[in-house]
C-alpha cells in the first residue's frame, strides 16, 4: 500500500487503518460518532493527501477543461473554485472534480478522486489535442482537510492570509504555519465550514504543517478524523461519492447534478444529457430516511409497497446528527417526491422509509 505524508502520524495517534484507493489510510481514532460531532460542532483534521492533482497549462488549458468538463469553466476568475465532472461517451461520469484557477485562461489545478488518479489522467489526455502542458503532481502534493465551524478561527494565526473571511469555493496561495506556496482553500466535504490546505510534500513540510495545526488547535479540542466520519458527513449533505452514487453509468442528470451540466458548450454526452433534462429522466438520485429500525446499505433493492423493484440504495449510514439511519439511492422518476413511501429490502424483510429532503442535516 502507498502511504501519504502523514501515515506515520495516523499510527502513532492510535488509528484504525485500513486500505483506500490503494492507500494506507486512517478509518477512525476515537470512534465515528464522536470524530463526526467534532467536526459538526468544533473542527476535525483529515488526511485526504491520497487525492489526485492535475495541472494544466498555456493558452488553451481552459479550452481543454471546457471540453471534459460539464461545468462552465470560463467563468473562473484567478482565486475561484468550482465543482464539476468529466463526462464520458455513454451518458455516464469518467468523475466528478474540483477546479481551480491559478491563473485565469492559462494554469488551473483539477482536484480528482484517487481512485480514479490514472483513469482520469488517460481521459483528459485523450482529449489534449491542442498540446496542453500536463502535469499529474498527486505523488507530490500533500493535502489537509480542518473541517468545522471553528476551523478557519483556530487555523488564523498560523497564516496572514485572511482564511476567517474566505468566501467559499475561493482560494488563496501564500505562507502557512511556515510553509511557503501553501494552497487554502475555502472547500470540503462536510458542510461544516472550514478549509483544504494544499502543499508540495518535501523536506519536512507535512510534519510543520500537521505539527502547527495540532499545537494551535491543542487548547481548542481539534481531533484527527478518519475516512469513516468522512462518509457519515457527506451523507448528511448528500454529497456524492463516486463509485457509489455516480459512476460510468450514471448521468448528471439522474444524479441530481444539472446545475454543474452547462449546455452553453461542447462536451462528451451533451446531446444525451441535454434530452434527458428536456423529457426527464427514468430515475433519479434521492435522499431518504428509514421509519423502521435497519441500516440501509450500497447495493440492497429498493421495492414498492407490493415489493415491485424501483431501484437501488448507493449509501447508507447510521446518521450520527439525527440518531437514525439515512441513504441515497436511485428509484423510479414515480416515487421521487418528497415524502414518497419506499421499503428497503434487508436480509428477507422489506423495511419502511421515506423520500427527503436534501441535504439532511
Amino acid at each position: 500500500m502507498k502511504k501519504t505524508p502523514f501515515t506515520e502520524k495516523h499510527i502513532a495517534f492510535g488509528a484504525k487503518m485500513a486500505e483506500f484507493a490503494g492507500y494506507n489510510m486512517p478509518i477512525s481514532y476515537s470512534g465515528i460518532n464522536d470524530e463526526h460531532a467534532a467536526v459538526r460542532k468544533n473542527a476535525g483534521v483529515f488526511d485526504v493527501s491520497h487525492m489526485g492533482e492535475f495541472i494544466l497549462k498555456g493558452e488553451n488549458a481552459l479550452d481543454l477543461i471546457q471540453r471534459v468538463t460539464t461545468n462552465d469553466a470560463s467563468k473562473l476568475k484567478a482565486g475561484q473554485a468550482q465543482y464539476s465532472s468529466l463526462p464520458n461517451n455513454n451518458g455516464g461520469l469518467v468523475d466528478d472534480l474540483l477546479v481551480y484557477c491559478i491563473e485565469e485562461n492559462k494554469v488551473y489545478m483539477l482536484v480528482v478522486n484517487a481512485s480514479n488518479i490514472e483513469k482520469d489522467w488517460n481521459w483528459i489526455s485523450q482529449h489534449n489535442s491542442k498540446n496542453v502542458e500536463m502535469h499529474n503532481v498527486s505523488e507530490k502534493t500533500g493535502l489537509l482537510a480542518i473541517q468545522g465551524p471553528n476551523a478557519t478561527s483556530i487555523l488564523q494565526p498560523l497564516t496572514e492570509i485572511d482564511i476567517m473571511n474566505m468566501k467559499y469555493y475561493t482560494f488563496a496561495k501564500g505562507r502557512f504555519a511556515g510553509v511557503d506556496n501553501v494552497l487554502i482553500s475555502a472547500t470540503g466535504y462536510t458542510g461544516a465550514g472550514g478549509v483544504e490546505i494544499y502543499f508540495e510534500d518535501k523536506d519536512d513540510c507535512a510534519e510543520k504543517i500537521w505539527n502547527a495545526i495540532f499545537e494551535v488547535g491543542a487548547a481548542q479540542g481539534i481531533k484527527p478524523v478518519g475516512l469513516g466520519a468522512r462518509d457519515t458527513l457527506r451523507l448528511e449533505m448528500g454529497y456524492c461519492l463516486y463509485g457509489n452514487d455516480i459512476d460510468d453509468g450514471t448521468s448528471p442528470i439522474e444524479a441530481g447534478l444539472s446545475w454543474i451540466t452547462k449546455f452553453t458548450k461542447d462536451f462528451p454526452s451533451k446531446e444525451l444529457f441535454a434530452e434527458q433534462k428536456a423529457k426527464g429522466v427514468e430515475k433519479k438520485l434521492v435522499g431518504f430516511e428509514m421509519i423502521d429500525k435497519g441500516i440501509p446499505r450500497h447495493g440492497y433493492e429498493i421495492k414498492d409497497h407490493q415489493g415491485a423493484t424501483i431501484g437501488v440504495v448507493t449509501s447508507g449510514t447510521q446518521s450520527p446528527s439525527l440518531g437514525k439511519a439515512i441513504g441515497l439511492g436511485y428509484v423510479s422518476t414515480a416515487f421521487a417526491a418528497i415524502d414518497s413511501d419506499i421499503y428497503i429490502k434487508v436480509r428477507d424483510k422489506l423495511l419502511q422509509a421515506k423520500v427527503s429532503k436534501i441535504p439532511f442535516v
